[in-house]
């Protein structure tokens, strides 16, 4: 009925940020048997908000609270990990998880984090594409000749491989998703960009699989409460903080499908990427087959403000179903 999604920003005006991560796992595991679908941790580096750097040891922490929900790493940036020691901690994670973990792979954009790294930007599709065929080798219990050396990964997943994604909203992202028969998580409804995946499965002999492309429209942040202009009151700056601080990363690529241009808490109230409803607006949502795309800890949102708002969407998930 809901997801959850976590990127740990924690501005220095907000709370703790170890309560924040406390609160993300508590959250997961509250969630899980409430309506929850699945947990979504992103990934970014060198960030003045201190946004998670680390999302597989997160997703670690939440596997081990819970027992059912799912859990995707969108997106897990490819040039920034050493294959080899990336397949040992997805098998290592699959197997706590029991096959709970999906990933969505990216190449990375924002340069600040590829010197974070001591990397170039440039060519780093290309280094992707090595990373990702090692990867998949060593994921699929296969030997893989790793530059070097000819190695695998032991022990594998015993889930037969977590499922991953290809995330990104160029043909370049569509034709690598093709290639290597994964399935596409578009961050923007480029044009041509299904037929350019779906070619590029068949050229390399996969069946194309699993495609989410955005909508017009798309909701990309939820709050459910009682009152909304109290709401924007209280959660306004938070909102304003995650918009801003996310289209600062793109450097005004407006075209993906989760990047405000607001500048401003009236601003973002009239954008529908941030949308605060009632209890009641959420039921109808819910019965209307749409998920609530729930950010809880928005902006470093202090979890004694955030609970309530979470226990809401709660509400209207029970709502919906009765």
């Amino acid at each position: 009925m809901f997801t959850l999604r976590f990127d740990m920003r924690a501005p220095d005006w907000g709370a703790g940020i170890e309560d924040l991560y406390e609160a993300a796992i508590d959250m997961a595991a509250w969630s899980e048997s409430r309506g929850a679908v699945v947990a979504v941790l992103s990934e970014h580096h060198a960030t003045e908000d201190r946004h998670l750097p680390s999302p597989l040891v997160l997703a670690s922490a939440i596997a081990a609270r819970t027992d059912t929900l799912s859990i995707m790493v969108a997106a897990a940036v490819l040039p920034f990990y050493e294959p080899v020691r990336l397949a040992e901690d997805m098998a290592v994670l699959d197997i706590i998880s029991r096959g709970r973990v999906a990933y969505v792979l990216g190449v990375g954009h924002r340069t600040e984090e590829f010197h974070h790294f001591g990397l170039e930007p440039r060519g780093r599709g290309a280094r992707a594409d090595e990373q990702l065929a090692v990867l998949i080798e060593l994921l699929r219990g296969d030997e893989s000749d790793a530059p070097g050396r000819s190695t695998r990964v032991t022990p594998g997943p015993t889930s037969g491989g977590p499922q991953l994604f290809i995330g990104g909203g160029s043909h370049r992202a569509a034709r690598r998703a093709g290639r290597f028969g994964l399935g596409l998580i578009a961050q923007s409804a480029t044009p041509g960009l299904a037929a350019a995946y779906e070619r590029a499965c068949r050229e390399a002999g996969h069946e194309p699989g699993f495609v989410q492309i955005p909508e017009p429209g798309l909701v990309t942040v939820m709050f459910v409460a009682d009152e909304i202009d109290r709401a924007w009151e209280e959660l306004g700056r938070h909102l304003l903080h995650d918009a801003m601080t996310a289209a600062s990363y793109r450097r005004g690529r407006a075209s993906v499908a989760s990047i405000s241009t607001a500048t401003t808490i009236e601003e973002l109230r009239d954008d529908p990427s941030y949308r605060i409803v009632t209890v009641d607006e959420a039921t109808e949502l819910i019965r209307a087959g749409t998920l609530l795309p729930l950010l809880p800890l928005c902006g470093g949102l202090d979890p004694e403000v955030a609970w309530p708002y979470l226990r809401r969407a709660v509400e209207a998930t029970a709502r919906a179903r009765s």
